[in-house]
């Protein structure tokens, strides 16, 4: 068979043009004058969720976000389009809070979603008439609303996710339970076991469950999953998420049981990572069967048209290596208790982002990150036969859905905001254009993607950015932006929190670099980063740029920047107390201290599998890769010179501001020139809109300062 992961540099040396075709079906004039790009531009593009298709292929619903920087004057709602014909696409609901977790009934005449409505203090189910037209009707009504709902295979039934008070047996209990919660007059959190807290939030003590109810108004629903044994267990429970826990649950074809991934671990999350098995629960009542008996993890559990196999992504979670490879796995169905995997991609060096299974029952259609792109391929059930299919040789697929014979999803670029496309063996097929026109006037470019050789053999990708005006006799400054993760890699897609083209708009040239570490080149290449965190990939940044300089003539090699978020804003501490190369450093949300983040983040087991040991032990990684621990260098005239912008979301608890205020001190005890800005109502990322045109102009304003 052809090998899908040979070197993309045809690919590659054609992005420039193809991004400039996808710019050109999308524009209806090419005489307006274009302009630099701005935070409204960024801000303001209509942001395009994940489409689902009707199971009989004739329709695709997805949300679309009118954006404002008040959040209050924001709107959210769902629209549909046709997949039979070319009728434009039209808005389905008008509701200001928006919908989420979007789910077809079975003969695709109706749909049932979640919405936080007017009177709603939680998100409930909500059906809507397709097919007969109406305005939606609520379904739930539950204290603690409702997550995740999927019709049953006869459409008579919903399936969904919600939670309970511990000690709490219906509706009634659960509304007593949080009332005395509300009213009670002291104010704490107390724990038992780890992590206490998740991102942005203190966890608390509520228990996800499966529920099930009538598919019409007025339906009592039914938790058919606390008198089992199975969530009896104290380390019960799902994947954490900002809703609270989830469980991957989808009915059995028959319709008498519900198939769902659960962990009974996670009270162990402080020394071992957290098993996701797979477990099947009758319909009727009795104790859930516990499917496989591994030490891996099964998520994304899909079945076959005709009801005979069960798929599923699955991570072997290797305790002693990191970043193991999302692979796709199947059962036969009906599985028997320790059912052993099938590794259909087992022989793929990538991790599996998304799949889908169209109604022919023959191929699984699936996307990869390769070298800053991700592109559609398939492979048949046997796991054999692996092909590319019809996409785009730029950009980025970032949602897929099958229904009858259409294949639909998001697709964007650097260039290209997100937009729905059809993917049906032939070119991609544009289905909307909310942003085309606005795309269609700003001045940019694709990225341009180059590879070097590290001393030690590796091959590392990059992607260059140029400002609006791009004139190649010029002189530019480079910025250097390092992506986070690590488990992540820089790709071709528009991007909202540290866009390429507005971080290069006052003229600079950015720099993107997939150090190892980085996704998308293999397990080895993922796993390269343990027990060597910052020091290896910054110098593999640091060759990047002597690289780029050697290549573009217009980079400017004596005005040299470097900033990053998370991983990125570790990196960047690194680069700071390790080298004076750059002119100015951008730390956001950036680790200061291996020991300090262990104790302080919502995540710790992974970190020291990554080092190799606990932070009692004499491992020297701890010390000799924290960028703190580096001030001596400072003395030595190596290190901890830099003027460097430190930026950090007070609510941050995967990065605790505590790296943020350590970074501050450490700069301010040997006078470096440095400047602390807390976002007190931000968490990890930056994702209010004027905190983000701040944050900008705050970065702009650092760099024109000492690069200028």
């Amino acid at each position: 068979m052809t090998n899908p992961l040979s070197p993309l540099a045809a690919l590659l040396l054609a992005t420039a043009s193809l991004g400039a075709a996808h710019a050109a079906d999308a524009t209806p004039s090419q005489a307006t004058a274009k302009h630099a790009i701005t935070h409204e531009d960024v801000w303001l593009m209509k942001r395009v969720g994940s489409p689902v298709a009707s199971p009989d292929g004739r329709w695709v619903v997805f949300s679309v976000t009118d954006t404002a920087y008040d959040s209050k004057e924001q709107w959210a709602d769902l629209w549909i389009k046709s997949l039979t014909d070319d009728s434009a696409p039209r808005r389905l609901t008008h509701s200001k809070s928006g919908e989420g977790a979007v789910n077809w009934s079975p003969d695709s005449r109706a749909l049932i979603f979640i919405a936080k409505r007017d009177g709603d203090e939680a998100g409930q189910i909500y059906r809507i008439d397709v097919a007969g037209g109406g305005e939606a009707q609520r379904l739930t009504t539950l204290t603690l609303g409702a997550r995740s709902p999927k019709f049953s295979p006869d459409g008579r039934q919903i399936l969904f996710v919600s939670d309970i008070f511990p000690g709490t047996t219906d509706e009634e209990s659960i509304k007593k339970a949080a009332k005395e919660r509300k009213d009670r007059k002291y104010n704490a959190r107390a724990y038992e076991s780890f992590p206490p807290r998740f991102f942005d939030k203190w966890l608390d003590d509520k228990q996800v469950r499966l529920f099930v109810m009538d598919a019409q108004n007025g339906a009592a629903p039914r938790d058919i999953l606390s008198a089992t044994t199975l969530a009896a267990m104290p380390g019960f429970g799902g994947g954490q998420g900002d809703e609270g826990q989830s469980l991957d649950a989808i009915w059995a074809p028959d319709g008498k049981s519900i198939v769902f991934s659960a962990s009974t671990n996670r009270d162990q999350l402080a020394h071992a990572s957290a098993y996701t098995q797979i477990f099947a629960l009758p319909l009727a009542g009795g104790e859930a069967l516990k499917l496989t008996a591994d030490k891996r993890s099964y998520g994304s559990l899909k079945f076959a048209p005709d009801g005979k196999t069960l798929f599923s992504l699955t991570q072997e979670e290797n305790p002693t290596k990191v970043y193991d490879l999302d692979r796709l796995a199947s059962f036969a169905w009906p599985m028997a208790a320790g059912a052993q995997p099938k590794l259909l991609s087992a022989t793929l060096d990538r991790s599996i982002s998304r799949y889908v299974l169209p109604a022919d029952g023959k191929r699984v259609v699936f996307s990869y990150e390769h070298a800053g792109l991700e592109q559609l391929h398939s492979m048949n059930y046997a796991g054999a036969d692996l092909r590319h299919e019809p996409s785009s040789p730029t950009g980025s697929i970032n949602a897929l859905s099958a229904g009858g014979k259409a294949l639909v999803g998001v697709w964007e670029s650097a260039i290209n905001p997100p937009e729905v496309y059809a993917f049906n063996g032939g070119q991609p097929k544009r289905l909307t254009a909310f942003n085309v026109d606005k795309a269609a006037a700003i001045d940019w470019q694709a990225p341009e993607h180059f590879w070097f050789k590290t001393p030690d053999g590796r091959q590392i990708h990059n992607m260059i950015v140029k400002p609006a005006g791009f004139d190649p006799a010029r002189k530019y400054p480079l910025f250097t932006v390092i992506h986070g993760g690590a488990a992540n890699m820089w790709r071709d897609q528009f991007v909202l929190r540290w866009n390429y083209h507005l971080l290069a708009k006052p003229g600079y040239i950015v720099l993107l670099t997939d150090y190892k570490g980085s996704t998308g080149y293999g397990e080895e290449f993922a796993r390269s980063i343990q027990f060597d965190p910052l020091k290896g990939p910054g110098e593999e940044v640091n060759q990047a740029v002597d690289e780029a300089i050697k290549k573009y003539g217009y980079i400017d090699g004596d005005k040299l920047a470097a900033g990053g978020a998370s991983y990125g804003g570790h990196l960047a501490n690194w680069l700071q107390a390790t080298t004076t190369r750059y002119k100015a450093i951008v730390s956001h949300a950036g680790e200061m201290d291996l020991v300090m983040q262990w104790g302080t983040s919502d995540s710790i087991w992974g970190r020291e599998v990554n080092a190799g040991g606990p932070v009692w032990s004499k491992l020297p990684v701890w010390r000799e890769q924290s960028p703190v621990m580096q001030a001596g260098n400072h003395e030595k005239g190596t290190g901890f010179k830099t003027p460097i912008l430190i930026t950090v979301g007070e609510l941050d608890y995967r990065v605790p501001a505590n790296n943020a205020l350590m970074n501050f001190a450490t700069q301010q005890r040997l006078s470096v020139p440095s400047k602390l800005i807390v976002f007190p109502d931000e968490n990890h990322w930056i994702l209010k809109g004027e905190n983000s045109r701040y944050f900008y102009n705050e970065v702009h304003g650092w760099l024109a300062k000492y690069l200028k």
